[in-house]
């Protein structure tokens, strides 16, 4: 793997449904400073407070301007990488057609680049996580929605439009709670959404993912139901990229690093019963390590991978 520069200076924003934090980073490792912010108001307003907030850092660490290399974006999909648009993510309701990448660019002047956040969160892990050292990695993000990125063969794999990965639509049972517009969806079952609707299912009641993982620990009967009911579909699909890739490593973020006790069990069980068996002996399967880190270290991410990527002049 190629590193980077430690003088080198970088930029990353991380746009979530609920919160952005832009972060400037010197080298691969050393958070210089971080800014979040609740992702509040029109695409544009959010965009202008991205920039304001940039300005911030960069006045707060003025010999950051001049060194400068790279920007980084990560965001839910779907987005076209390419022209550096947002088209309409589902945790991000209006924005459509949101040219994030020329107006981050014509603020700063810096190269950009913009990946959606299971691609970014994949690059991060392989880079600095759980899978240091690894050629094929699958990363899930496990969380409000699911989400994958793909590392196979030692780079990032977008597929033909930029929607490779999108797991979370794959129909892995008649029917179910509804997961990305489909009843029946893996993201209708494990994930932060699909947890909430399944306990809804169950008790009447709406709560967050959290709420639930915390109610199964303290032996609540209908919360531990749905997660079994989740670790059951978390470990078939989970067969399934095992058989269909053969990776060496599958890493999970969100939900898993925080409750993977919860899970573990039913889902290797279903594992060992549906993957081929030399294949499931070739992969890992472990929570991703960055922590609280993982959003940040996405988005530097982005900016790096971009950088080594972009054609030389």
């Amino acid at each position: 793997m190629v590193t980077i520069d430690h003088h080198k200076l970088f930029i990353g924003v991380d746009i979530g449904g609920t919160k952005t934090a832009v972060s400037l980073w010197v080298g691969e490792e050393k958070l210089v400073q971080k800014v979040q912010f609740p992702t509040i108001g029109t695409p544009e307003e959010v965009i202008a407070k991205i920039n304001v907030v940039i300005d911030r850092i960069l006045e707060t660490n003025p010999t950051a301007s001049t060194g400068l290399s790279a920007l980084g974006i990560s965001c839910g999909g779907p987005l076209d990488r390419t022209e550096g648009l947002l088209l309409s993510p589902p945790n991000l309701p209006g924005w459509d057609r949101i040219p994030i990448v020329r107006a981050l660019q014509e603020k700063t002047g810096l190269p950009c680049f913009l990946e959606n956040d299971a691609n970014a969160c994949a690059l991060a892990e392989w880079r600095w996580g759980a899978g240091r050292g690894y050629r094929d990695i699958v990363f899930l993000t496990f969380g409000t929605g699911l989400g994958c990125g793909l590392i196979l063969n030692g780079r990032l794999y977008r597929g033909a439009g930029d929607l490779a990965g999108e797991i979370g639509h794959i129909r892995i049972a008649e029917d179910g709670p509804e997961g990305y517009g489909k009843r029946g969806s893996w993201e209708g079952f494990c994930s932060g959404s699909g947890l909430s609707r399944l306990y809804a299912e169950a008790t009447g009641r709406k709560e967050t993912g959290k709420y639930i993982c915390d109610a199964a620990r303290r032996g609540e009967v209908d919360a531990l139901k749905v997660i079994e009911k989740c670790a059951f579909y978390l470990g078939r699909g989970i067969a399934l990229l095992i058989d269909i890739l053969n990776p060496q490593c599958i890493i999970l973020g969100g939900i898993f690093v925080r409750s993977e006790g919860l899970f573990h069990r039913i889902m290797e069980s279903v594992i060992a019963e549906e993957a081929l068996a030399p294949s499931r002996k070739q992969c890992i399967i472990r929570p991703a390590l960055l922590g609280e880190l993982l959003g940040d270290k996405a988005a530097l991410g982005v900016a790096i991978n971009g950088l080594l990527s972009k054609p030389s002049t």
